[in-house]
């Protein structure tokens, strides 16, 4: 059963996300060059805003994990500095055991990358080096077993010790977390995020700023200081898929098949936050330069079992913001009914049922636009009722 999200969003004068060199990420699409904001760039900031909004347990991603959290605590609790980084040295250097060779750690216990933790897992190390502590000369030992323990199933370890699923956090139930690690799970990824980009050709100019130095005297001249950066603006498509089965498995550790037996409780609430923050969280590069905040003027919500597909084809011939024909907002809206048309008489009806909203009018029959709350209160009640589908 897949929850898909389509979304479109006016940004105006902004930088939402830049590359190496400071300019705009773009894509080159259906031989126009696009204004592009990358999956990373989104969850990032839907997943900052979702941690304010809910108490389910989330995760640290870190160089630092060892040293700046777990040492940091282990300290705090009153075992030695010293004790401290040996016992954590100890046990990082086995967890992260990958191929038969050790995943090196520097002097400060950091790591060569950064790696998804959550915070039930760090509450589980902490126990365990505290546990090893009190064996004294057998503390190594005592680890040694329970990672030869862990090695059989790391989540019913986690689970006998009291630490409670989502392990890694709601930011690794959500998108899930790649180890080469022998102990640590790895957790596929339920949500699936698109690049956003926009439904018409590239639109940016080089700003051109100052900055006036205020203790200038008289007979001084000129900026103190002068720089450009690329501003752009447009209407980004945006498409999320949400594996429902994978996500109550990620949140509850049932067998994927089993999902309609779990509580659906936390992963309705983690998509109802995801698809809010999707539709009214901004990314987040230059904030306090350009205001790029806005919310999405159409959304598109579909619950079903086919294979999810994307509607950027929509915009394969894109917009032409100069045609005066029109709305370009709309012109983008009418497009992605086209194309949904287009696609149902080619494959047919696969059943998806669909929950519309939209500050614009919607051309098809089929589909009825609705407060956002109300369309999402429908998906959810499709995918969630007990008496539904259950497949």
């Amino acid at each position: 059963m897949f929850l898909q999200v389509h979304f479109l969003t006016s940004h105006h004068a902004s930088l939402l996300n830049r590359d190496d060199a400071g300019l705009a990420k773009r894509i080159r699409f259906g031989g126009s060059e696009r204004l592009r904001v990358s999956s990373q760039a989104q969850k990032r900031r839907w997943t900052e805003w979702i941690r304010t909004q809910t108490s389910l347990p989330t995760a640290l991603r870190s160089r630092h994990f060892f040293a700046r959290e777990l040492k940091r605590r282990l300290i705090d609790m009153g075992m030695d500095e010293e004790n401290a980084h040996n016992l954590i040295s100890y046990l990082a250097k086995n967890i992260l055991t990958a191929a038969g060779e050790k995943e090196a750690l520097d002097k400060n216990l950091a790591m060569k990358q950064p790696v998804l933790f959550g915070k039930p897992e760090a509450d589980f190390f902490v126990k365990l080096l505290l546990e090893a502590y009190q064996q004294e000369n057998e503390a190594t030992a005592f680890i040694d077993a329970r990672i030869k323990e862990a090695k059989d199933n790391f989540r019913a370890l986690l689970q006998q010790s009291g630490i409670p699923d989502p392990f890694v956090g709601i930011e690794g139930a959500l998108f899930g977390r790649f180890v080469t690690s022998d102990i640590l799970s790895r957790v596929d990824a339920p949500i699936h995020v698109a690049h956003a980009f926009t439904t018409h050709a590239i639109d940016t100019e080089v700003d051109f700023f100052t900055v006036v130095d205020d203790l200038l005297m008289d007979e001084e001249t000129g900026a103190a200081h002068a720089g450009d950066m690329e501003l752009g603006s447009g209407i980004f498509y945006g498409y999320i898929v949400a594996d429902v089965p994978l996500l109550i498995s990620n949140l509850t550790g049932c067998d994927r098949n089993q999902w309609r037996k779990e509580d659906p409780h936390d992963a309705s609430t983690l998509l109802d936050l995801l698809i809010q923050g999707a539709t009214q969280v901004s990314p987040g590069a230059k904030l306090g330069a350009t205001a790029p905040y806005a919310r999405a003027e159409f959304v598109m919500l579909e619950v079903g079992q086919a294979q999810p597909r994307s509607l950027a084809n929509a915009f394969l011939d894109p917009v032409d913001l100069n045609a005066y024909n029109g709305h370009p907002m709309k012109q983008s809206i009418d497009k992605m009914a086209d194309y949904l048309t287009a696609l149902e008489r080619m494959y047919g009806n696969a059943g998806e049922k669909r929950f519309i909203s939209s500050v614009h009018s919607w051309k098809r029959d089929e589909e009825s636009v609705m407060p956002l709350k109300s369309a999402v209160e429908g998906a959810l009640k499709v995918l969630f009722d007990s008496e539904g589908d259950r497949s």
